[in-house]
């Protein structure tokens, strides 16, 4: 007979449930009380010390007995009542062939366990190996992945540090250009004052000689040049600021990217030293739910990559803005001289042609007052003529009132008389032709002398004119900045 689950009850009605699925025990004494209890509730204690409740409550067979429900299978659906009577007589329901089969099936199930265990100790002992050649695996190629990050960090590192000493170096190249070009703008405000005080000082000719002359042209021309010159370069000063902001915030990324990459690479190389022995390593739990990730490898190397490349077209227009500046300086160096020297030229020219006509006037001057010197002469000889004319006219004038007393027939016409009429005809014609002369010699003179006035007059704003221009336009101009100092260099 057999005892299923406790020493007072026993039964063999219920039917046995073929294991499909067996899970090993966890003890294999514990086997033979697998689902060995009546069908009905014991009146005593169930949790004596030879029946662990834990076991039933994690152990899944529940081996039956089928031999018995073949042997009588009308009997599944009658329960034995649980009457003290009875109790011998169910004892007695057991046969020596149940006892044998009970126990070999007990073997069975403790062979059945111990193989199951065997093979978990096994497959666990193989587990635990993969699990640690994986472990080693993976640790491995993640320190081989942050050894790679670290050269990527440390190569774009460099990249963006030789970016950045070439971007400085061409921040400062184009500082030192555009304070040359703030100091050629300086110089040329020298020129230009020159410039505006000749055409003020040439404003204070007289009379004729204010005249619209080349040399005035070319003033406004020289004017006009100088301030296109400054405009240009003002324009040139601008555009060189802003590329300097433009170059300094390249700069700025270039210099903050290095900076994380730096941080990163002391981190990176920190984790890729970090070994199972290593101090400080400790439990995060959780961490690696936690995705604190703003990008990728690829928009990673994109970022320094677009950041290098913003620096070198910065550093492109930059240098071709240097390049413009530098051909700016030398383009209105060059114009700057043209047209000094043009003016210096028509100056000089204009000089030359004042100081010739000033000769010329003066040569007629002293012609005009020659032939005011003669002229005077000749009035006053007109003068001394017509007083030589009186006595004569007087001595003709008295014979003919002399011989006008002549008595009755002596009164005759005779050619004294006639002769005598005559010559004092002759002598008031001659005297009128004389004070004709005299009036047309005195109307020359007049004449000569508000001609001599004009030509000193005239004299006087040449001489003026040429003060003007030789003296305080030609004195200003013989300083004018020199070609290094108009180009920036001082």
């Amino acid at each position: 007979m057999e005892l299923l689950g406790s020493t007072l009850t026993a039964t063999y009605a219920r039917p046995k449930v073929t294991a499909t699925n067996f899970l090993p025990a966890i003890s294999t004494m514990a086997s033979s009380y697998k689902n060995r209890a009546p069908p009905y509730s014991p009146n005593y204690s169930m949790s004596l010390p030879w029946r662990p409740s834990t076991y039933y409550k994690v152990a899944s067979i529940s081996p039956g007995l089928a031999p018995l429900s073949n042997s009588a299978p009308a009997a599944v659906q009658t329960q034995m009542a649980n009457y003290p009577s009875n109790r011998t007589a169910l004892y007695a329901r057991y046969t020596p062939d149940d006892w044998y089969k009970s126990n070999h099936i007990h073997y069975k199930d403790s062979e059945s366990s111990r193989h199951s265990a065997e093979r978990l100790r096994l497959d666990t002992a193989r587990l635990i190996q993969f699990k640690d050649q994986q472990t080693r695996r993976s640790q491995s190629e993640t320190s081989k992945n942050i050894g790679e990050r670290v050269t990527d960090i440390a190569f774009w590192r460099s990249e963006i540090n030789h970016e950045t000493d070439q971007m400085i170096g061409e921040t400062n190249a184009l500082t030192d250009v555009k304070k040359r070009l703030e100091r050629a703008l300086a110089e040329t405000e020298g020129p230009l004052q020159v410039a505006q005080e000749c055409l003020y000082n040439r404003e204070k000719r007289m009379a004729i000689d204010l005249v619209h002359d080349d040399v005035e042209k070319q003033l406004l021309k020289e004017v006009d040049c100088i301030k296109s010159c400054q405009e240009r370069m003002r324009r040139h000063v601008d555009r060189a600021t802003t590329q300097l902001s433009a170059n300094r915030a390249a700069q700025h990324e270039l210099e903050r990217d290095i900076n994380d990459k730096q941080s990163a690479f002391r981190i990176d190389e920190k984790c890729h030293q970090l070994r199972n022995t290593s101090d400080g390593i400790g439990y995060y739990r959780g961490v690696e739910r936690l995705d604190a990730t703003v990008s990728v490898p690829e928009s990673w190397a994109k970022f320094s990559d677009d950041n290098i490349l913003r620096s070198q077209s910065e550093r492109i227009a930059s240098a071709k803005l240097r390049d413009d500046i530098e051909n700016l300086l030398n383009i209105t160096s060059n114009e700057l001289w043209n047209q000094f020297n043009i003016v210096n030229m028509a100056f000089t020219n204009r000089i030359s042609e004042v100081a010739d006509a000033k000769n010329k006037l003066q040569t007629h001057l002293a012609k005009t007052l020659q032939e005011i010197f003669q002229t005077e002469m000749t009035i006053e000889a007109i003068k001394k003529a017509i007083r030589n004319k009186e006595a004569p006219l007087k001595v003709a004038q008295t014979r003919l009132d002399e011989r006008t007393r002549r008595p009755n027939v002596e009164l005759c016409r005779d050619p004294a008389q006639l002769r005598l009429v005559n010559e004092v005809r002759e002598i008031d014609e001659t005297i009128q032709t004389l004070q004709q002369r005299l009036k047309d010699a005195e109307d020359a003179l007049q004449m000569l002398l508000h001609t001599k006035a004009t030509l000193e007059h005239d004299l006087g704003v040449k001489a003026h004119s040429l003060f003007i221009d030789q003296e305080k336009c030609m004195g200003m101009r013989k300083c004018f900045p020199s070609t290094p100092r108009l180009v920036g260099y001082t």
